[in-house]
């Protein structure tokens, strides 16, 4: 074949065929400006009034996704009309194509949109709930314990999503999921045994988070081992204790929480007395003590309410004890005890108040007679200087 031929070929060819694909094309393109025009104003149409910035990205998101939808459809269908005027029969495979379209090509893209729409919803939900948990708390642990549930929520969320996802389209594509809903079950359970422990922390973390059970900063004891909170993880909570002491404490592995830094504290305290002092003057004594310590500017701030006295609470061997406490800053407690501790001390020998020990009384026993025998003691040892 000639030149001559080739270009009348083509010539033909554009004659009668080059018109429509340019038509097509042209079309296509305009279809496709129209279209997602329309889509934008819609959806912008559709969240007005709604000016919050979780609003805004979720119909960046719907916009998005549909978007790509309308492109991939004007696309697909632009490109059989044009590969027809080629001569190519497509007939067979354009009714393949749509009867695939129709019964799991329509329900493979909604669900991919779906997925994305999903994804973009639980990342405003946690956004609100993290908004919500700080609610009226400034601190940085409060935002970081906010943070980290949030961010535990969206993860779980996202991948039960994911899993859905996975499976519905799995079935769009003709995969028999029985099969492989069986074989993961048994990986599942298989990795459940082996890290049982792993998971029982990480559930039992969550719900420490979520009930604000400590914080960083708060002294705590766990079962037997207390101390300072230095971090806290979904599986374990670090603690440094008086001696400086470093106890990593697994969070399943905890059944008591105590909390002595928990809004406040008390220090309670228990002061003896001899028998013969007058209870009512002890008590008088120390309600003064309380309120001097109340006025002092180095502890003012520590103690939160008045010293309470409650009163004579029982009978000891050699002293009368009466119980009290302070309502104290959270963490102050042994500081304001202490100070309580010597400031009582001092008033009780000022005034005479005896504070009692243990006395040892010999009793050597009677004769018939009612006579006492003679206990002869030996001291060894100087005596003097």
């Amino acid at each position: 074949m000639n030149p001559e031929q080739h270009l009348q070929q083509v010539l033909t060819w554009v004659r009668e065929h080059g018109l429509t694909t340019l038509l097509i094309v042209v079309g296509a393109a305009l279809v496709l400006k129209l279209a997602t025009t329309l889509n934008r104003r819609l959806f912008a149409t559709f969240f007005k009034g709604r000016q919050d910035a979780e609003s805004q990205k979720l119909a960046q998101t719907v916009t998005a996704a549909v978007h790509w939808v309308i492109i991939a459809v004007i696309v697909a269908a632009a490109v059989v009309l044009v590969l027809s005027q080629f001569g190519l029969d497509l007939n067979a495979l354009t009714a393949l194509l749509l009867q695939w379209a129709v019964t799991n090509g329509l329900g493979l893209v909604l669900i991919v949109a779906l997925t994305v729409v999903a994804f973009k919803a639980v990342g405003i939900f946690s956004g609100r709930l993290l908004s919500l948990l700080l609610r009226g708390k400034q601190d940085v642990e409060s935002r970081k314990r906010a943070e980290t549930l949030a961010s535990v929520i969206r993860w779980l969320l996202r991948t039960v999503l994911a899993v859905l996802a996975a499976v519905m389209i799995l079935g769009q594509l003709g995969v028999k999921i029985g099969p492989v809903l069986a074989a993961a079950g048994v990986v599942g359970l298989a990795v459940g045994i082996g890290a049982q422990s792993l998971v029982q922390d990480l559930i039992a973390g969550f719900f420490i988070l979520l009930e604000d059970q400590v914080r960083v900063g708060d002294i705590v004891q766990l079962d037997s081992r207390s101390g300072v909170v230095e971090r806290i993880t979904l599986r374990m909570i670090i603690l440094r204790d008086f001696a400086g002491n470093v106890h990593y404490v697994r969070n399943g592995k905890i059944d008591v929480v105590t909390n002595m830094t928990k809004e406040f504290s008390r220090a309670a305290f228990e002061v003896g007395v001899a028998y013969r002092e007058d209870v009512d003057e002890v008590i008088r004594v120390i309600q003064a003590v309380g309120a001097e310590m109340q006025q002092d500017p180095n502890f003012k701030d520590d103690i939160l309410m008045p010293v309470e006295v409650l009163g004579l609470d029982r009978f000891a061997d050699s002293a009368l004890i009466i119980k009290g406490r302070f309502q104290t800053a959270p963490g102050k407690q042994w500081r304001v005890l202490r100070e309580f501790n010597r400031r009582i001390k001092k008033r009780f020998d000022e005034l005479g108040i005896e504070i009692p020990f243990p006395h040892l009384t010999l009793y050597p026993g009677k004769d018939k007679k009612g006579d006492s025998p003679t206990l002869k003691i030996e001291v060894q040892g100087r005596l003097g200087p």
